[in-house]
């Protein structure tokens, strides 16, 4: 039997190529797991790891600097650089992620994107680098990308003509939007933006009213969020003649998605970007299942997340899907329709959030061999 083992990473609990080990410890300790032939391929979507699986993929290496953490003070982060030097991977989320910022302190009319900026000018200063990925999945901001714009040159300008502050409560102020001063360089690289969702900008689906909450709004405070990327939009639109409001993935992280296309960006689905990277197709040839996971599958996954993605491809391969998640909610069951054999919640009893992440490990083991050993039943 040969198995693919593709999951994303558990978030907090464990990374994806921890994932993977567990798996693939747990399908070698039934029965049959010496004679099976394992694929470990860890992927991501767009979110915090990407960045490790595609530099990964490229046998790149990694370069730190700091930059501007999402409340304003100083960050830890790094960059990619594919072996070849032609390709750079920026991910949002060493700058601007969620994770910099304490629960208590999140506050998204205060976050900021311009380390992002900070991390994608660093970036852009290796004279070699012709394309760029950025992945935008994980943010702490709603902030519609102003913060990476200002480090990357525009001016956003108040009624007065003076620059404004930032922070997403910042964009009812621009009256104007400056592009004059936008880094130059961005014109000579060609950017794939890896998103992991497709919602607008605005709207009942857009940014601030389905993300907001997670970053630390309240419903009014969404609300308030989401006239000012509607305002911002109108200047963009003012600025460059592009309407972003609607646009399917615009919304990503709080808006950066619909500023990336400001600079010359093409939205694409990250899972797409990263399975490619992996030659992931190539693995599936001979395969009998691909195993899968995540920390959480919900109604978001079907919309371009990891899980998503794997079963398309390997539904046009004929090879069936089994996927594990820390928490399985409602909202998923399309998947089946796509392909998906099958989902599994890990967690085998109720416990606080931080006890099922501390034994996520555990858990995710002794639910892959459950499976495992049904499988390998069935295979004799």
């Amino acid at each position: 039997m040969k198995v693919v083992l593709a999951p994303d990473s558990f978030k907090e609990s464990m990374s994806a190529y921890r994932a993977a080990a567990v798996m693939r410890e747990a399908i070698q300790g039934v029965a049959g797991g010496s004679e099976t032939e394992i694929v470990e391929l860890p992927v991501a979507d767009g979110g915090e790891g990407t960045l490790d699986v595609l530099i990964g993929a490229m046998r790149g290496r990694l370069i730190d600097v700091e930059v501007t953490d999402p409340l304003g003070g100083k960050a830890a982060a790094h960059y990619g650089l594919s072996g070849d030097g032609g390709t750079a991977v920026v991910e949002m989320a060493q700058a601007s992620g969620l994770q910099l910022v304490p629960p208590e302190a999140r506050n998204p009319l205060l976050t900021t994107t311009y380390g992002t900026g900070e991390l994608i000018g660093h970036a852009l200063s290796h004279g070699t680098v012709r394309r760029m990925i950025i992945t935008i999945g994980g943010s702490a901001t709603n902030d519609c990308g102003a913060g990476m714009l200002q480090a990357l040159g525009a001016r956003l300008l108040d009624a007065g003509g003076r620059e404004i502050g930032r922070g997403g409560g910042e964009l009812p102020c621009v009256a104007a939007i400056d592009l004059s001063g936008l880094d130059k360089r961005l014109r000579e690289v060609r950017i794939a933006v890896a998103c992991d969702v497709t919602n607008p900008l605005v709207g009942p689906r857009g940014a601030s009213q389905v993300f907001g909450p997670q970053k630390g709004a309240s419903p009014q405070m969404a609300m308030a969020l989401d006239a000012a990327l509607s305002h911002f939009a109108d200047r963009i639109a003012e600025a460059s003649g592009l309407r972003l409001h609607d646009v399917p993935g615009a919304g990503a992280a709080g808006g950066l998605g619909a500023a990336l296309m400001l600079c010359g960006g093409k939205l694409e689905p990250g899972i797409e970007l990263v399975l490619d990277a992996v030659d992931f197709d190539a693995h599936l040839e001979g395969a009998d299942y691909v195993l899968t996971g995540e920390g959480r599958i919900d109604g978001q996954t079907p919309n371009g997340k990891v899980i998503a993605g794997i079963v398309k491809r390997a539904r046009k391969a004929g090879v069936p899907v089994l996927a594990f998640a820390g928490s399985l909610q409602p909202g998923y069951e399309s998947l089946y329709e796509a392909g998906l054999q099958a989902a599994f919640g890990i967690t085998t009893r109720p416990m606080p959030l931080e006890d099922a992440l501390k034994q996520g490990e555990q858990s995710l083991h002794q639910a892959v061999a459950n499976v495992m050993r049904l499988v390998a039943g069935t295979k004799r």
